[in-house]
């Protein structure tokens, strides 16, 4: 019995010894009472004060008289108390000690200096020696203001070193570009960032001046050499462009020479509070493919664009797109009076409504569930609001369902604009401004087919108003301009969620170029021409240099971390029905006009007459109706002659011509 018990004690002790855990962790290790550190201060000062004493008698001086021993130790403990007290020097958190601490530290200790130096001079006067020997206490002050401080950095830097060891592992090792007190205050927000991204390994000087210094511990790497092979050289795995004195050329230069050897490339947005370090990390972002399309900042003429809006009522159609939406949150800074956004589309409609509600409560905003084809309904609406600024956006945009539904191109595309357009002249709208795309110039294409039916009618409509001497005044007119970066169904967000899914990206040729905007530029610069055109213009916007889309789409790899062929695989997938090369932003025979903006242009291209481009526009609309979509397209091509299909199934009517 004795030897069962026996064996279930060293049974019961092993599980014990195994469940303990010896391990010891930092980490885990909470944070220490007040009352401990104000202990440990204590025992540092009474270390202090034992020191100042051997070093004292070692010289064959006495710092305290021996009868006295006891009195003197505990004043000098009492007076150091109470100076902690006053001071709060144990309040702080020691592994978060800071130049504050040391402060409160040194005041502490100086004021018990100049306390026991004037408790040594009353004591002279009752009696003809002091209880201290002025030396010693200057001594002892010395060393316990360097013991106190010195054993808070020992802690401080044990945890730091030991916790950075620790989270190494899944930090991105970084060079800050720049050392100004902007890359210094995005350092300092780095490193105080939880949980934390990046492991800073140094700063970058461009003018090459400061390679001897250090700033915050890092080193100050000169650009001796181009950026890539500095980072190469000290292990860095990406750049955190902090120069705000870069010029965009320089800055674009660097993120091109870091992405051709897939180093990764996070920038600072403006930031309004540089003290603020939680806005600075979170604003800290990856490079996109919009900051290396970016160009200058477009200067609007806000003066004359405010004559045009301000109190009046503005409709937006579309308006729940991405073009429609950004037009509507940019007309809402000139205060109209009242926006009238209208779409068919019920869910994107909503969140616009959300989005803009209580902006500027001066502002009326009526939301329109309706469809621009529907005649009865639109006219109701200007009926009842009566816009006097229509910036008309709601179209069918994808060229391949366009292809197999060119009716629905020509009942939205072009019988939209036609009613959207008749009700503005009919209800004495001030301005029609229609939103337009390259794909209408030289179309090879149904949608940008019916884009350029609606230009015709559109232009053909504001001149025989002039002929007929309307006495409404509507000015009409188009704007005209490419793809936008980030817009419903365009190629960025497609690309994006091809990387998130880990590839390929489907690209349709290899040669295939197109010309990029930003969403909010390309709606500056609608308001801008919408504000300028005398009527009957249509207005092209300079869109910079055409793009390459397999190098767009080699980029957004790039800047998503990954490598191209090897990561994420680019697979050409063929042109797609409707699909050509390149875009245009004028006809063969069109010739430009300069304006006062030198992004936008006037296009001067050979208009039709009225009668004829409504006539062939009401025989369209009745063929959509009830024919084949081969007699549809028989009879866009009558009424835009440069419509060549390509790649398409159409491609035979254009053979029999």
């Amino acid at each position: 019995m004795k030897e069962k018990e026996k064996n279930d004690l060293r049974s019961g002790i092993s599980q014990v010894l195994l469940s303990a855990r010896f391990d010891f962790n930092l980490k885990n290790l909470g944070y220490l009472p007040r009352w401990v550190v104000l202990l440990l201060d204590i025992a540092t000062i009474f270390a202090a004060g034992v020191l100042t004493y051997s070093l004292l008698i070692g010289m064959k001086l006495r710092y305290i008289p021996i009868a006295y021993l006891l009195h003197g130790a505990l004043l000098y403990l009492g007076v150091n108390i109470f100076f902690f007290w006053v001071f709060r020097t144990y309040s702080g958190i020691i592994r978060h000690s800071s130049y504050i601490d040391g402060v409160k530290i040194f005041f502490g200790q100086f004021c018990t200096l100049i306390t026991l130096a004037l408790v040594n001079f009353i004591f002279l006067l009752d009696h003809d020696f002091k209880i201290f020997l002025n030396t010693g206490l200057f001594i002892n002050g010395v060393l316990s203001f360097f013991f106190l401080f010195f054993y808070r950095i020992v802690v401080k830097q044990t945890f730091e070193k030991y916790l950075n060891i620790s989270k190494d592992e899944g930090r991105t090792k970084a060079v800050i570009f720049g050392f100004d007190a902007n890359a210094i205050a995005v350092a300092n927000a780095l490193r105080a960032e939880v949980p934390s991204r990046f492991k800073l390994i140094g700063f970058i000087d461009k003018l090459s001046q400061n390679g001897s210094k250090r700033i915050l511990d890092l080193p100050i790497l000169q650009m001796k050499r181009r950026v890539p092979v500095i980072m190469r050289s000290v292990g860095a795995e990406s750049l955190i462009i902090a120069d705000k004195t870069l010029t965009k050329e320089e800055r674009l230069a660097i993120v091109e020479e870091c992405l051709e050897y897939n180093y990764k490339v996070f920038t600072i947005p403006l930031i309004t509070d540089w003290e603020n370090q939680e806005e600075i990390s979170k604003s800290i972002k990856s490079f996109e493919i919009q900051d290396l399309l970016e160009r200058k900042p477009i200067v609007l003429d806000m003066k004359s664009i405010s004559s045009q809006l301000r109190g009046k009522t503005i409709m937006v159609t579309g308006a729940a797109g991405s073009i429609g939406s950004e037009i509507v949150r940019q007309v809402l800074h000139f205060n109209p009076q009242r926006i009238i956004i209208l779409d068919q589309a019920e869910t994107p409609l909503h969140t616009l409504c959300l989005e803009i509600a209580g902006l500027n409560p001066d502002i009326q905003i009526h939301n329109v569930l309706a469809d621009v084809r529907n005649k009865q309904v639109i006219k109701q609406v200007f009926k009842l609001y009566r816009p006097q600024v229509v910036y008309h956006a709601a179209a069918y945009k994808h060229v391949p369902l366009m292809e197999e539904n060119p009716s629905q191109a020509i009942f939205t595309n072009v019988m939209g604009t036609k009613i959207l357009a008749d009700l503005s002249l009919k209800y004495g709208a001030e301005r029609f401004v229609m939103v337009s795309t390259d794909k209408a110039v030289n179309p090879s294409n149904v949608m940008g087919a019916s884009k350029r039916i609606a230009e015709k009618y559109v232009q053909s409509l504001n001149f025989n108003a002039k002929k007929n001497l309307d006495t409404s005044g509507t000015k009409f007119i188009t704007t005209r301009f490419g793809n936008v970066l980030g817009s419903n169904g365009s190629v960025v967000p497609l690309f994006k969620k091809q990387i998130e899914e880990g590839g390929p990206i489907t690209i349709t040729h290899p040669d295939i170029i197109r010309y990029f905007m930003t969403i909010p530029e390309a709606c500056q610069l609608v308001l801008e021409a919408g504000t300028m055109g005398n009527g009957g213009e249509i207005f092209i916007f300079d869109m910079g240099d055409p793009v390459k889309i397999i190098d767009l789409a080699r980029k957004m790899i790039k800047l998503a971390g990954y490598t191209p062929e090897k990561e994420i695989k680019i697979k050409i997938v063929g042109l797609r029905p409707g699909e050509k090369l390149y875009e245009e932003l004028l006809n063969d025979t069109a010739k430009t006009l300069p304006t006062h903006h030198e992004k936008i242009m006037i296009a001067e291209e050979i208009f039709n007459d009225y009668d004829f481009v409504s006539t062939a526009i009401h025989d369209l609309i009745d063929t959509s109706e009830i024919t084949s979509n081969v007699e549809i397209v028989s009879k866009m091509k009558l009424i835009v002659p440069e419509f060549k299909s390509m790649n398409s199934v159409f491609e035979t009517l254009d053979s029999k011509t």
